[in-house]
């Protein structure tokens, strides 16, 4: 009896493994990583894990760059086909940062550095499916 449980444990243990590895991750790169404003920034996403089945099919993709402005779109995609359809896996966006610096009286000195956090999300049907971010400093102009 007790060599019976063993197999039952290590296949529980081998489905929550394989579950975790299929969970989908994305990796988001920032080019360039600190500028000054304004500031042209390309993004670009990579989508790693999850199957290639109708969970990542036809994805609405919501950028959210961080400066208070989100961009959106929403695919219009042929009805899913297993022998046809293809998972995108590769997003690319770039915006420009404009940001600056009220005049505070202090001659000379600079401004600092901000750390703007940009997120994308991966949607279906209105839910999050996967998200990921990435920051990037920028270097506001003075006024």
């Amino acid at each position: 009896m007790r060599f019976a449980v063993l197999p039952i444990v290590l296949t529980l243990m081998l489905s929550v493994a394989t579950r975790a590895a299929d969970k989908p991750k994305l990796t988001l790169k920032a080019s360039p990583t600190m500028a000054f404003s304004p500031a042209r920034v390309v993004v670009n996403a990579d989508l790693a894990g999850g199957g290639n089945d109708q969970q990542l099919y036809c994805l609405a993709v919501e950028w959210e760059w961080g400066d208070g402005t989100r961009s959106e779109d929403a695919p219009d995609c042929e009805p899913f086909d297993a022998a046809k359809s293809e998972i995108k896996r590769h997003f690319i966006a770039d915006h420009t940062f404009r940001m600056e610096e009220p005049n505070t009286g202090s001659a000379g000195q600079q401004p600092d550095y901000r750390d703007v956090h940009i997120q994308l999300r991966l949607k279906k049907n209105g839910k999050v499916v996967v998200s990921g971010g990435t920051t990037v400093k920028i270097k506001p102009e003075m006024n």
